[in-house]
């Protein structure tokens, strides 16, 4: 597993940067960073990341097929998708997701796994569910998700021994920080005032 995990980081870091940049091929990488962190996370008993980045590979594709129609959507002189805040009319909606997935997942591994660490596990599986959502719809405040995920997800790697991936989170959490500010400032750049526009959405 060792290769293929310096594979996916190494893959890994490349989606980081090119999601930083809100660059859209940041999808293509995603999900074949997905393809080999399924096969590392389930060899090493993280069941429940296995089965996220199974997620991942769809929630990569649609993001790639949102981000590419929202390329079109607006005008013309406008080459990506915009940056938005999270609608507020959303934010319970996603919290009660995540309560909802958490509980199923942690259950699910609890009562059917030998994962060693199921509720840690869930807790990162599900808040990246929830997160990588919010990537697919350009939302600013999916970085703030990112920064609780790698942080917590960076402490299992290095407890379990994944210490390439523990190094790569360790990355992630740094550039998620970075990523906010940068995203940002492109947004505010673009929208002085966004969230008057998005309160009624």
């Amino acid at each position: 597993m060792g290769a293929l995990e310096l594979a996916g980081t190494i893959v890994g870091l490349v989606y980081l940067f090119l999601e930083y940049k809100a660059n859209v091929w940041l999808w293509p990488a995603g999900i074949l960073m997905s393809l080999l962190y399924v096969v590392v996370f389930f060899h090493g008993k993280f069941y429940a990341d296995a089965g996220v980045y199974l997620y991942y590979i769809g929630a990569n594709i649609y993001g790639l097929a949102v981000w590419m129609k929202g390329r079109h959507a607006h005008d013309s002189n406008q080459t990506e998708m915009p940056i938005t805040h999270t609608p507020k009319r959303l934010i319970p909606l996603l919290m009660i997701a995540f309560a909802v997935v958490y509980a199923v997942i942690a259950f699910v591994l609890v009562r059917y796994t030998d994962s060693p660490v199921p509720y840690g596990d869930a807790f990162t599986t599900s808040l990246s569910i929830v997160a990588m959502y919010m990537l697919a719809k350009k939302y600013l405040e999916q970085w703030l998700l990112w920064i609780v995920v790698n942080v917590v997800s960076t402490a299992l790697y290095l407890w379990k021994g994944l210490y390439p991936t523990a190094v790569l989170f360790t990355v992630y959490v740094v550039v998620a920080v970075l990523g906010y500010l940068n995203w940002r400032k492109q947004m505010l750049g673009c929208q002085p005032d966004p969230y008057p526009s998005n309160s009624n959405q």
